[in-house]
């Protein structure tokens, strides 16, 4: 039955606000990263009316209604994560096809960004249901205005994986992309992470690591990677959510010895010579003939 149809037979929806009831579709909601009070009037005013939720985490999403006075009522809440997506996503688009709006919240910051929901927004739109978008707290943004490195071009480019051969192949793609870089990483890989950023784009790269955002504890360290992972690894990793900034190589510096040393092992654990210079040599902006040398002479001191 539409919505439309419901409301003629009378049926109560379950909606917190009967009188400030949404149009049907789909609301991507952005939460605060931190400090609760930084989330917008309208994101309020879409989570006090919609008729159905979509959280990440239902009890962070609880927690946020309850700080600020939100009932949810009878209103269904249901948690949509990429674990469970493919179990999910029917559900919520029954609710749309139902005429329903439905608010979708990931657990702190802009759905959509690190985040499984663009399945969901795809979905949607493939349906033919309305899809809204209410902008707000970014902890991509929040790192990239505090870090003091260029903001006119930047690449988000979310977690490194976790392996180092992968997690050093990942920054090779990127060590040649003329943008400032952003990155989220967990304080129990940040120590590896670091290091590796430091080997693989260059120890002269400046960089910003800024953790706990809006929090009160509030920090960010400004340094180039070099002596950013050695501060790191002498002192242990810091605590709480962690976002990076890396902006680009100095004007007229070249990569290291070390740094070209450390890309052609990686590379070399997984690739061929040939491969390895090739992707070295792009990667890095040098010549394949001198990459390709410095590979064979790797690969020889290997055997």
């Amino acid at each position: 039955m539409k919505r439309s149809q419901r409301r003629a037979a009378g049926t109560e929806l379950a909606s917190s606000d009967p009188a400030k009831r949404l149009e049907p579709g789909l609301y991507l909601v952005a939460t605060p990263i931190g400090n609760a009070r930084d989330i917008t009037l309208r994101a309020l005013d879409v989570l006090g009316a919609c008729d159905a939720i979509a959280a990440e985490d239902t009890r962070v999403t609880r927690r946020l209604l309850e700080l600020h006075g939100i009932p949810l009522g009878q209103r269904p809440m249901l948690p949509y994560h990429d674990r469970n997506g493919v179990e999910i996503r029917p559900r919520i688009a029954a609710w749309l096809e139902e005429g329903l709006s439905v608010a979708y919240c990931t657990d702190a910051g802009t759905p959509l960004v690190a985040d499984p929901g663009y399945r969901l927004v795809r979905l949607a739109a493939e349906g033919g249901y309305p899809v809204t978008t209410l902008p707000g707290p970014s902890a991509t943004l929040a790192a990239l205005s505090l870090s003091g490195l260029p903001t006119d071009r930047f690449l988000f480019a979310g977690f490194l994986p976790p392996k180092a051969a992968q997690r050093a192949r990942a920054l090779s793609e990127l060590s040649t992309t003329p943008a400032t870089l952003v990155f989220f990483e967990s304080p129990h890989r940040v120590v590896e992470s670091v290091a590796a950023m430091a080997d693989v784009l260059g120890p002269d790269r400046p960089a910003a690591l800024a953790r706990e955002l809006t929090k009160r504890f509030e920090e960010v360290r400004r340094k180039p990677l070099g002596e950013m992972a050695t501060t790191l690894r002498e002192d242990g990793p810091p605590r709480g959510e962690i976002v990076i900034v890396i902006g680009q190589r100095p004007h007229g510096s070249a990569p290291s010895e070390a740094t070209i040393d450390e890309a052609l092992r990686n590379a070399l654990a997984e690739m061929s010579l040939k491969d390895a210079a090739n992707s070295v040599s792009s990667a890095l902006g040098l010549p394949r003939k001198t990459v390709y040398a410095r590979a064979l002479a790797l690969s020889q001191q290997g055997d």
